[in-house]
């Protein structure tokens, strides 16, 4: 079979219902508030738990990424086959590490601190990605933080795009900002810029603000919009989130539960908006559904343990 009859046969029949772009990382986070010297290893970076979330929920993930060829890499790998997420996407890299972060928590909330400078995963190209496998999916997702880790990292998340969109997939997009990696500058041009070729915004409102230089919800839903994004999800935590279509703008509350640890909490909201929007719900009932499955992600500690199964946000959405 030639590559032209292998690409017609990907864009008939995609192999992955979401295929999530960016870097993994192992996570040491505080296990007691009282104890700083207390670490629960566990496992992060905001496309991988999108990827998880997405997967435990009923559909079909995959990751594209580098890891090194060191016991974190191998961790991660393990928890991607445990967690039925695909692996075709990940190389292995010779001469650089995995990256590494913490987490600690206080009364102001939670705190990060990265080792990750010239990981494995900041060194992906255009040249390096793995573009059969980009064109099998029906949705490609990435965030600002997987174009922010290096300047060749960014220039591989617009080349993943243009392969995706060419072979009909949808682009969901998560803005979430970490200035502690680039200057708001440089962020704000970069997302905007990355908002045009998304068909599904999914923003954050405390970066948002930031990013549009507002609190106010309706402007930077407006700001998604006429960056060129046609559905934007606003999520607001707590609060829940806003969505819209460009015709229609509903304010989705949020679940009351017993929030332990935030960490990951959004990127399971889109994993799940994600997961329900391929399975036929329209947005806004793919939101309601995503803020419950966020809700259960703050009820334990760390980023991918407490991602939750369908049978449990049903539950709580009854409830």
């Amino acid at each position: 079979m030639s590559d032209a009859d292998d690409d017609r046969l990907e864009r008939a029949s995609p192999r992955f219902d979401l295929l999530a772009l960016g870097e993994a990382m192992v996570e040491f986070n505080q296990a007691r508030r009282d104890d700083p010297t207390a670490w629960l290893q566990g496992f992060g970076g905001d496309t991988s738990n999108t990827a998880i979330a997405a997967s435990r929920l009923g559909a079909r993930s995959g990751y594209v990424t580098r890891v090194g060829n060191d016991a974190f890499g191998r961790r991660l790998l393990e928890l991607w086959a445990r967690e039925h997420v695909s692996t075709e996407g990940v190389a292995v890299d010779e001469h650089a590490p995995t990256g590494v972060y913490f987490v600690s928590h206080d009364a102001g909330g939670h705190a990060f601190m990265y080792l990750r400078s010239g990981s494995a995963a900041s060194r992906m190209t255009p040249a390096s990605l793995p573009l059969s496998v980009i064109r099998a999916t029906r949705v490609l997702h990435l965030s600002a933080i997987s174009q922010a880790i290096s300047a060749s990292a960014c220039d591989a998340c617009f080349a993943a795009i243009d392969a995706a969109r060419a072979a009909g997939a949808r682009i969901a997009y998560d803005t979430n900002l970490r200035l502690a990696l680039w200057p708001l500058a440089r962020a704000r041009a970069i997302i905007i810029e990355t908002l045009g070729s998304a068909d599904w915004a999914l923003p954050s409102e405390d970066d948002a603000r930031q990013l549009f230089g507002t609190p106010d919800a309706d402007r930077i839903i407006d700001g998604c919009h006429a960056a060129g994004s046609p559905l934007v999800v606003l999520k607001r935590g707590r609060a829940g989130c806003i969505v819209s279509d460009g015709r229609r703008r509903d304010v989705i509350a949020g679940c009351s539960v017993e929030a332990i640890d935030a960490t990951g909490a959004g990127d399971c909201f889109d994993g799940a908006f994600i997961a329900r929007v391929i399975a036929g719900d329209d947005p806004f009932a793919a939101a309601r559904f995503a803020n419950a499955a966020a809700a259960l992600a703050t009820t334990g500690y760390g980023a991918v343990a407490p991602l939750p199964r369908a049978d449990d946000v049903r539950r709580l959405l009854a409830a």
